[in-house]
């Protein structure tokens, strides 16, 4: 009896131990399922938070990236969403206003020093942030520079619209290529948004009025816009660019091939042309009047607002906001570290690194895609409206009905929260 009664107090003791110790589950959704390198990476920082500390365990589940914002909005109207959400820049704000996320409660300091892209504001609160941001460039060849006897611009002198148009017109009389631009065509969906809205901002418009959110009117088919709508027509019926039936092997091999003189592109598709072309040079963005602007925001971790245990996510969050682990992502899947200091530790964004280029463009161009939950149906209209205006559609016409379609929808939706 007297060993029974042993045996059975050290069977509760053990059992209590373990409950003590037992880590809290912390569900997280991702969008990097498919990408090797990508999913080696989170999954580090995951089983290193883990290991870590004893209160909390995160438990990873990846998604395609393709799939990966209907299944975040499917698990919140079935009220399945995990604690921590991976979520694009630009989508952020509906998500936010859709009532799937919570303000992060992370240490602000902790992000002072991140390039402003990478920050996902809302309504004044940090709801997001991120480990890198991408920033597009002008691919070109110091070699076609210096044949065509164009300067090389510079941040503080990027080429202007004449200059721009100048350089195409001489690769274009050259004969040596197939196009003198490629800005591509081939890709759809939020390259549009992500590549081309910027160009137009550059001009003086915009996809909606950033001052109030209440309206596309006067900034997409203001003056300005029509502008720009008539020049981004011209690349297309001039034979500068490839259209919108352009092959996506020539947009993918293009210019590494030497079809195109110029391409449109971002810093994700730097290591393999410098791995192919010896001589390439990344330029900022062309000023057509307003400034160069680039694209900013990528891919951010953030909370969402039916997670039972945030202190355990914004626990993670701050984690994995380490210059290590900035780096390792820089490393391994060649996008921008967040920060000055991570992108000290990397091989290609460091001084002196063959994409070094690209950190001060995110410091300098960027401009944040227009901060609004209604951004997800304006990015598709905006896209239909530069395709059709690519393919010889009415410029003025066009634009008008965007400014319509964008305008319904944010009465639609009650203004969409803006006061």
């Amino acid at each position: 009896m007297r060993t029974r009664t042993i045996l059975t107090g050290l069977f509760a003791s053990t059992i209590l131990a373990g409950a003590a110790h037992a880590q809290t589950e912390i569900g997280m959704w991702y969008h990097g399922a498919g990408n090797e390198v990508e999913s080696k990476l989170i999954t580090q920082v995951v089983d290193d938070f883990n290991g870590s500390q004893s209160d909390y365990k995160v438990t990873l589940e990846s998604f395609p990236q393709a799939s990966y914002n209907d299944s975040v909005v499917a698990g919140a109207l079935a009220d399945n969403l995990p604690c921590i959400l991976d979520v694009d820049g630009p989508v952020m704000p509906n998500w936010a206003w859709s009532g799937y996320m919570q303000p992060l409660s992370i240490d602000e300091a902790i992000v002072a020093n991140f390039l402003p892209g990478t920050k996902g504001i809302w309504d004044g609160k940090l709801y997001s942030i991120g480990l890198w941001d991408a920033a597009v460039a002008i691919f070109a060849r110091q070699s076609d520079l210096d044949e065509l006897g164009l300067r090389k611009p510079t941040l503080d002198q990027p080429w202007t619209k004449d200059e721009f148009m100048a350089a195409l017109d001489a690769a274009k009389e050259s004969g040596k290529f197939e196009y003198a631009f490629d800005p591509g065509m081939a890709w759809t969906g939020e390259w549009y948004p992500y590549a081309f809205s910027p160009l137009l901002q550059s001009f003086g418009g915009d996809i909606i009025d950033r001052g109030d959110y209440a309206s596309a009117e006067d900034v997409l088919n203001g003056d300005a816009a029509i502008a720009f709508g008539e020049w981004w027509q011209s690349l297309f019926e001039e034979g500068y660019a490839p259209g919108t039936s352009q092959d996506p092997a020539d947009r993918d091999s293009g210019f590494n091939e030497g079809k195109y003189a110029f391409q449109w592109n971002g810093n994700w598709a730097g290591a393999a042309t410098l791995a192919q072309v010896e001589d390439v040079v990344f330029l900022p963005a062309p000023d057509f009047g307003n400034g160069g602007v680039i694209g900013a925001a990528s891919w951010q971790f953030g909370v969402s607002s039916t997670c039972e245990n945030p202190d355990g996510a914004n626990a993670f969050i701050e984690h994995a906001l380490q210059d290590k682990y900035l780096a390792a992502f820089s490393d391994g899947i060649g996008l921008i570290p967040a920060t000055p200091s991570a992108a000290a530790m990397t091989e290609n964004y460091a001084e002196g690194g063959k994409l070094e280029d690209f950190f001060a463009l995110s410091e300098k161009q960027a401009l944040i895609r227009p901060v609004t939950p209604g951004y997800v149906v304006a990015a598709k209209v905006f896209e239909k409206a530069l395709a059709d205006i690519a393919n010889g559609a009415d410029v003025a016409d066009t634009l008008d009905a965007a400014v319509d379609e964008i305008d319904g929808d944010i009465e639609r939706n009650q203004g969409y929260g803006h006061n």
